[in-house]
């Protein structure tokens, strides 16, 4: 796909985009991480109501450290796979929804990719999203949440992260990254007092362990500011982006859950005290 084909808005995150920023120079790329001026973004979406309060814009950002088993959109793993966007830009295009979005008690969600991969761009494209009186959200992994300052955190009305599983080691072979990090990130945004909502993937035979979801309900209800936890059913929607891509994928023939293991799994949160749908 080249570049004059795609647009920055895309009709779903489902849409497979690949080296739409490999003509900007690593020297380049380098000096925007650094200064946060220029972002790579796999796309705008519009009109999201499953990622954040109200409606929303969701900005998805390329590059993601982490290799989940279960990821659905593995060409954001490659930062120079998104479009190079300046904040400006990007500015731009968000303020053309601001007075739906707040119509519509949304606003706008940065998520990836792992969104602070590219820390500066998202605090200034936050920034500006505030100015514009726009609520504000990231999903994020939590591992590199440490390059948030304390004053950027407190400027984030929402952040949503994922805890895929409680065991160190299962961890470790579902997502190819240590769990440690993220849940010091959890314990900073409980410390702050910052509204979180989780999101956990329920994916038979990988995380579908009864004991091993109730130690992440304890845990996120221990934390005091979780506010809603989605449990989310696998499904296959991503798997041609892994053909494609010429990756292997080792969950071809694994089943989206069953229903009543879907309703025990909310229950399990439900029981600990959380908002769990």
């Amino acid at each position: 796909m080249s570049t004059e084909q795609v647009t920055l808005e895309a009709k779903s995150p489902y849409e497979l985009r690949v080296n739409l920023g490999n003509q900007v120079p690593e020297s380049d790329v380098r000096s925007a991480l650094a200064s946060g001026d220029m972002g790579f973004l796999h796309s705008f979406t519009t009109g999201s109501t499953v990622d954040g309060p109200g409606v929303r814009v969701v900005a998805w950002t390329a590059g993601c450290m982490w290799r989940c088993l279960y990821c659905h959109n593995p060409d954001t793993w490659t930062m120079t796979n998104g479009i190079p966007v300046s904040v400006a830009n990007a500015t731009k295009e968000l303020a053309k929804y601001r007075h739906g979005l707040k119509a519509m008690s949304g606003g706008v969600t940065i998520s990836g990719g792992e969104p602070l991969m590219q820390d500066r761009f998202v605090v200034k494209l936050l920034a500006e999203a505030r100015r514009m009186g726009i609520h504000t959200c990231i999903e994020t992994n939590g591992e590199y949440g440490a390059r948030l300052s304390d004053a950027e955190l407190d400027t984030i009305d929402l952040v949503m992260f994922g805890l895929k599983t409680w065991d160190p080691a299962r961890h470790e072979r579902l997502t190819g990254r240590k769990i440690g990090p993220t849940l010091d990130f959890a314990r900073r945004l409980s410390a702050r007092r910052r509204p979180a909502w989780i999101r956990f993937v329920l994916v038979p035979g990988l995380t579908d362990d009864l004991d091993d979801t109730a130690r992440i309900a304890e845990f996120a209800a221990g934390l005091g500011v979780v506010e809603r936890v989605e449990v989310l059913p696998f499904h296959q929607m991503g798997q041609y982006k892994w053909e494609k891509l010429g990756l292997e994928y080792t969950l071809k023939d694994t089943s989206p859950p069953a229903n009543e293991v879907i309703e025990r799994t909310i229950a399990l949160f439900r029981n600990a005290g959380l908002k769990a749908y």
